[in-house]
């Protein structure tokens, strides 16, 4: 099939812009792979420590250091639901590794925190920043040396993501994701979201409230809806860091337990000492970043991947920006009706083909990259597949369904459900945002309305409680960057705005913050970049400034005269209530340090570029 001509288009252009950084990131993949086996490297002093609590089995292939030895990094706490489930993980891969020929180590826990658990409380403003605090914990875990792939235990938001950034880092250690799967169905997603708007309305209880909730988040596993964790999996599928079809499996299942088991396997065969081997950084092209943001926009996937897609390629020396994001929008159609874009959640998403119909139909319409490596060492084009237990309750894999089992979730490429992936690049004198459309009807699009300015959630739900809301109006919530606080997500004013947009007014919301893989039905332009400390032209907003969102055109404007414009001044805040407090005080060093939003809101630069190679500056900026 050949290549849709936007998707060649973008894959140059990325391929042009990120070359002296992509070299610069294989050439030190090369020099470290070059040193060989990692723990022969190391003083028998150093090998001593690395194996002294082994059982003697394990302990004798470390010594001999000619046979594979897997490090596991975890991301398991108990708390979670999404991650509960790896709590049995270590044992069953040390089984499956040492059927393979290897042994395993759990090398390291790294922090799993849940935005669900934090939404709207202080802890919120630890969130973004702790993707990087994940990754560097990732490199602490592997800095032993003591390995030669490596297994990632992760599902939720900021831990994908995190995970991945310091696998790159290793970029020369083969990895595999294992995920943990999702949480069986619960109430419906419809049904949820009329409890909290109710709640708002304070037409229910906090007692209904909680039993609504409790009945929706109910068990181990991943929560149901399309957020940000399960967007993770399915951008783990198409980047074929997953068995394929492992992404939506439930957990304690038969099925979940021999996936696992052949994803440590099949790390052992793809190590440095086994028979294939795979590194990620080889993996993690350009064109695998391309068909990320193809599934990410084909499914309707999460906005907080405009920002962690940006900081995982930036650590493979790939160098992508929100206009790539938005031209490959309009080439891709919307495959999928997920909760909050649909009423369905993952779980009828993968009764009715999952992620295996989805890769098929893009990459039969030239929308994707078959000719990718991923741990299977073949094309992507062996991820169109689906998981099965045969009589020995071992996986095997046949092709994934050749029609939708429901074509209200998931549709072919020739009948999508829009035309486009619905995730806009918006543009004008507020500065630059990215807009997710494909829950908003048509007529919510456009809003043309004065604006209400608010420095904080808080503020917004005050005025809300208070009734001084019942207009049309633009939300401008400003002072939530992540220099400012973090870039905290804003989904607890998603159930005020709906009742307010059901309620016949034009609202919207304008942000320099984030709304999350919930964003829903509100028009939302968020991300906004610069940010208002930085100096940011959403910082000149006034109440009653006349303000343009128009979603379809791509336009954010404020139509203020343009000498009255250029003549206001940013203001200052005092932000010193939320530098401290919930540990945030020890997060300091990353708001002096953390990047703009486009650039992936990370404090990690682009690795150092090939000095020998010419940079192109002004496509990077």
């Amino acid at each position: 099939m050949t290549v849709h001509s936007t998707l060649s288009r973008v894959t140059d252009r990325i391929i042009e812009r990120s070359r002296p950084y992509r070299a610069a990131y294989l050439a030190r993949l090369e020099a470290a792979h070059g040193e060989g086996v990692n723990r022969g490297s190391l003083s028998c002093t150093n090998l001593a420590h690395g194996f002294a609590a082994f059982e003697p089995h394990d302990k004798l292939i470390l010594k001999q250091q000619r046979q594979p030895s897997l490090a596991i990094v975890s991301a398991y706490n108990d708390m979670l639901s999404a991650h509960q489930p790896f709590h049995r993980f270590p044992d069953l891969i040390r089984e499956a590794a040492r059927s393979a020929g290897g042994v395993a180590q759990f090398a390291g826990g790294v922090p799993a925190m849940c935005d669900g658990v934090t939404q709207g409380r202080p802890g919120m403003e630890l969130s973004l920043f702790s993707r990087d605090t994940i990754a560097m914990s990732t490199a602490v875990a592997l800095s032993h040396n003591m390995f030669d792939a490596a297994v990632y235990l992760g599902v939720c938001d900021k831990i994908v993501p995190g995970l991945l950034i310091g696998a790159l880092h290793f970029g020369h250690l083969p990895a595999v994701f294992i995920p943990a799967g999702p949480m069986t169905t619960g109430i419906g997603n419809a049904e949820k979201a009329r409890t909290r708007q109710l709640y708002a309305q304070g037409k229910l209880g906090r007692d209904e409230l909680l039993e609504s909730e409790a009945l929706s988040y109910h068990g181990p596993g991943t929560c149901t809806f399309y957020g940000t964790a399960n967007s993770n999996q399915m951008l783990m599928e198409v980047m074929g860091l997953h068995l394929p079809g492992a992404a939506f499996i439930t957990p304690g299942t038969p099925l979940r337990d021999a996936l696992t088991k052949a994803a440590a396997r099949r790390a052992v065969e793809i190590s440095a000492q086994g028979q294939h081997y795979i590194p990620v950084g080889r993996m993690v092209d350009e064109k695998a970043i391309v068909n990320a943001i193809v599934a990410l926009l084909a499914t309707g996937g999460s906005t907080n991947h405009t920002l962690h897609l940006v900081a995982i390629a930036r650590a493979a020396g790939i160098v992508i920006d929100w206009n790539d994001f938005d031209e490959l929008s309009g080439a891709v159609p919307l495959l999928t009706r997920i909760y909050p874009n649909g009423e369905a959640d993952i779980n009828h998403f993968q009764a009715a083909g999952g992620p295996g119909f989805v890769i098929r139909e893009l990459l039969d319409a030239g929308l994707l990259h078959d000719d990718v490596l991923t741990i299977l060492g073949r094309g992507l084009r062996a991820h169109c597949a689906e998981p099965f237990l045969d009589p020995a309750q071992e996986v095997v894999w046949k092709p994934a369904t050749p029609v939708s089992g429901d074509d209200n979730v998931a549709r072919p490429v020739a009948a999508p459900f829009a035309a486009d992936g619905g995730l806009r690049l918006m543009q004008g004198n507020l500065g630059r945002a990215v807009i997710k459309i494909s829950a908003v009807k048509p007529q919510h699009r456009l809003v043309e309305a004065p604006a209400l300015v608010f420095d904080s959630q808080e503020a917004f739900l005050r005025a809300y409680k208070d009734g001084k809301l019942e207009r049309d109006f633009v939300a401008v919530v400003r002072f939530q960057g992540p220099r400012a606080n973090g870039m905290p997500e804003l989904h607890s004013l998603t159930p005020a705005l709906a009742n307010l947009q059901d309620a016949g007014r034009k609202v919207a919301l304008v942000t320099d913050g984030r709304m999350s893989g919930a964003s829903g039905k509100v028009p939302a332009a968020i991300h906004v970049s610069p940010e208002v400390l930085a100096g940011g032209p959403l910082g000149r907003i006034r109440d009653g400034d006349m303000i343009r969102l128009d979603a379809e055109a791509g336009v954010l404007q404020a139509l203020v005269p343009e000498a009255a414009w250029q003549a206001r001044t940013i203001p200052e805040a005092d932000l010193s209530a939320h530098h401290v407090g919930m540990g945030r005080e020890l997060f300091a060093m990353f708001r002096g340090t953390v990047g703009a939003a486009e650039e992936g809101a990370a404090t990690f630069g682009l690795p150092p570029a090939d000095a020998s190679m010419p940079t192109r500056v002004e496509e990077i900026a």
